[in-house]
């Protein structure tokens, strides 16, 4: 045991690479993201993060999108508190019974526009999770979902792409004329 012990410190700590991302990449990416969400909204976008029975594997990648190498807030995308400020619901984890009222409120208390996204492979499908005795399923069977971000978990990339598609469809859906009825 000692042997081990005296490695790990000789060693030193073994980190892991940086994304392959680059940061002009990045950058370039959440500013179309800011675009499209003053575009379509006329300010930023306001995101609600509700965890509705999760591993929390998806919400270090949410959180990751805060800290100084993605810097989300520096593009005008920013997580708020309240589901009463927030444009989208980014939903994580399957459905447990005790979240569902909980995330059938917080989908009420939002305003219009509104839009909903399953973040992670349980809340799309409900994972691992699915058909437990504990879960109502996926954010689906709780409420109607926009987008859908696959991976467990999704990089925060991915959720910046997913936050991309989701307003560029919702400013087409807007900007698509209406049909009349006869």
């Amino acid at each position: 045991m000692w042997k081990i012990i005296g490695n790990s410190l000789l060693s030193g700590p073994r980190t892991e690479p940086a994304p392959a991302a680059s940061q002009d990449g990045l950058a370039e990416l959440a500013a179309k993201v800011d675009a499209a969400a003053r575009g379509r909204l006329g300010r930023s976008l306001s995101i609600r993060q509700v965890d509705a029975g999760s591993c929390n594997g998806c919400e270090l990648e949410i959180h990751a999108l805060n800290n100084p190498y993605y810097d989300l807030e520096r593009f005008g995308l920013r997580f708020v508190a309240s589901p009463r400020h927030a444009d989208v619901l980014l939903v994580t984890g399957p459905v447990t019974h005790n979240m569902a009222e909980a995330l059938k409120r917080a989908w009420a208390a939002t305003p219009e526009p509104k839009w909903v996204v399953a973040a992670g492979d349980c809340a799309c499908t409900g994972g691992v999770f699915a058909g437990s005795y504990a879960c109502v399923g996926p954010v689906a069977a709780a409420i109607a979902v926009d987008l859908h971000i696959k991976g467990c978990p999704p990089t925060p990339t991915q959720l910046l792409q997913g936050l991309l598609a989701l307003l560029e469809h919702a400013s087409a859906a807007a900007s698509a004329p209406t049909a009349t009825r006869p």
